[in-house]
């Protein structure tokens, strides 16, 4: 008993090497200075957080032991979710470090900024036509990395025991290939891949290099950081739009689905569930949402629908671009983002929300449901919808585990709205939208969020972003297991 209670610890070894991994992370926006002029106290903003964490995971390293390869399954998933959690909250700490350092923010909102950058969340408290390059990189870095996850980047260059286990901790939960370096180097292919083309489509389409590679980084990882105060608005292009849109539906989608198509498997590809309601919702959303915008907003109809398409894209995907603001629009088209932001994206993808296929399979079982209740109870049927891999079976089990993950999510979105009008002073419709657009890892916000939102109001949507980008059961499992911990320390 007494070498399965010295195995539950963190290990030291995977904390230090997640610690040098930070550093040099934190460490890459200092590139830019080779193509645009240092400003006063960069240097020393980004490379003291840069410098300590690689040396203090260094020491960390030196003074490691081994990992005990006998502890039981249970106990290493425990732990897992304990590293998951340490791994997030070091690395939000290193990324808000340099806004602090630079005097750009005080360190409530400098939390609050690195928070929305891996979640990919995209609300922000910064003023970017005052924000130098090399922030706007880092801005846009942060969220290119956090819609892969920091494990999964460290799971690029450190694979060990416990690598299954810590993917799957933070959320990864489809494999792509045979084994779990190929499955990760793929995703990163994929990712770089497009990241290339949707650089190389900006930089056609008349953006700056600069603009481009950033508005890729974002796109592709759903987070809608803009180097720009109007974000695609700013641009007035239809074709930079459209580029956009392309991004955030990559983005959104289910990996294994995009290595289908990515393999000319175009009907299988269409055939998965999660890919036939995600055009169902659009086909209905953006119809509607741009009668509304017609009706109350807008003269023209065929610029209400390009509005519409972009905006119920980029909330559904949980982007966070936009291209106009939404003082000025009706309730009813609100209400539809709103709507938009709590589904969410593709289970597997770099999307935040419920999830396409959580909310299809609710759907599916109140279908089901109602159907049974006009047949005889002799009568037996089984469900099936299509997942990348194939047919999946809709049992008892998966219905249950998803109820209890969208009451647990509503649960949170009810209490965390409420917490947002008190701490914002906000209206009750300001409150559901940018609470949504937290909890959903989204990004867009109806004005209530930047840089005089209260310090408490940004404790709460940043409370929100990290239950959203780490699935609530992962979070508060890892929650859970420290409490534990530092409870058995006290009492010793």
């Amino acid at each position: 008993m007494k070498m399965i209670k010295k195995a539950i610890p963190l290990s030291a070894d995977l904390a230090g090497k997640f610690m040098i991994l930070c550093g040099l992370l934190c460490a890459v926006p200092l590139l830019t200075g080779l193509f645009f002029p240092l400003q006063p106290g960069e240097l020393e903003a980004f490379g003291i957080p840069a410098g300590v964490s690689i040396l203090t995971g260094l020491g960390v390293c030196w003074q490691a032991r081994a990992q005990d390869p006998d502890v039981p399954r249970p106990l290493q998933i425990q732990k897992s979710g304990s590293f998951v959690l340490f791994a997030w909250l070091y690395g939000i700490l290193i990324g808000a470090l340099p806004f602090v350092l630079a005097s750009r923010l005080n360190f409530i909102q400098a939390l609050f900024e690195s928070v929305s950058g891996w979640t990919t969340t995209g609300l922000s408290v910064l003023d970017v036509s005052e924000v130098s390059p090399m922030f706007l990189f880092h801005r846009g870095f942060m969220q290119y990395c956090g819609g892969l996850g920091f494990v999964m980047v460290m799971t690029l260059f450190v694979v060990n025991r416990q690598s299954m286990n810590l993917v799957l901790a933070e959320g990864h939960s489809d494999q792509l290939a045979p084994n779990l370096s190929r499955t990760v180097r793929l995703i990163c292919l994929m990712y770089t891949t497009f990241l290339a083309l949707g650089t190389a489509a900006y930089r056609l389409a008349g953006m700056n290099v600069f603009d481009s590679l950033i508005h890729a980084m974002c796109a592709l990882s759903t987070g809608g950081f803009s180097t720009r105060a109007q974000s695609i608005g700013y641009y007035q292009s239809p074709l930079i739009e459209f580029i956009t849109v392309v991004l955030m539906l990559i983005g959104t989608t289910n990996f294994a689905a995009l290595l289908l198509l990515m393999r000319g498997q175009v009907r299988k590809f269409l055939a998965v569930s999660e890919i036939r309601f995600l055009g169902l919702i659009l086909a209905a959303a953006i119809p509607l949402t741009a009668l509304v915008l017609f009706c109350a907003a807008y003269t023209g109809l065929p610029g209400s629908f390009r509005i519409a398409f972009f905006e119920v894209i980029s909330a559904l995907s949980t982007s966070g671009f936009s291209t106009v603001g939404y003082v000025d629009w009706p309730q009813a088209a609100v209400f539809l983002l709103i709507l938009m932001m709590l589904i969410g994206g593709g289970i597997g993808s770099t999307a935040g929300g419920l999830k396409l296929t959580r909310v299809y399979l609710m759907l599916r079982g109140l279908s089901d449901h109602l159907r049974r209740r006009g047949t005889p109870r002799q009568t037996v049927s089984c469900s099936f919808y299509t997942r990348p891999q194939g047919k999946t079976i809709i049992d008892q089990k998966l219905l249950e585990g998803t109820s209890c993950f969208v009451f647990c999510y509503f649960l949170i979105y009810l209490g965390g709205t409420f917490l947002l009008m008190l701490t914002a002073n906000c209206t009750l419709i300001e409150a559901m939208f940018d609470f949504a657009s937290a909890l959903g890892t989204v990004g867009l916000s109806i004005g209530i969020t930047g840089p005089a939102t209260p310090a408490l109001a940004l404790i709460v949507e940043m409370a929100g972003m990290l239950l959203g980008r780490l699935e609530i059961f992962i979070l508060l499992a890892g929650i859970r297991t420290v409490f534990l911990r530092l409870k058995a320390a006290i009492c010793r």
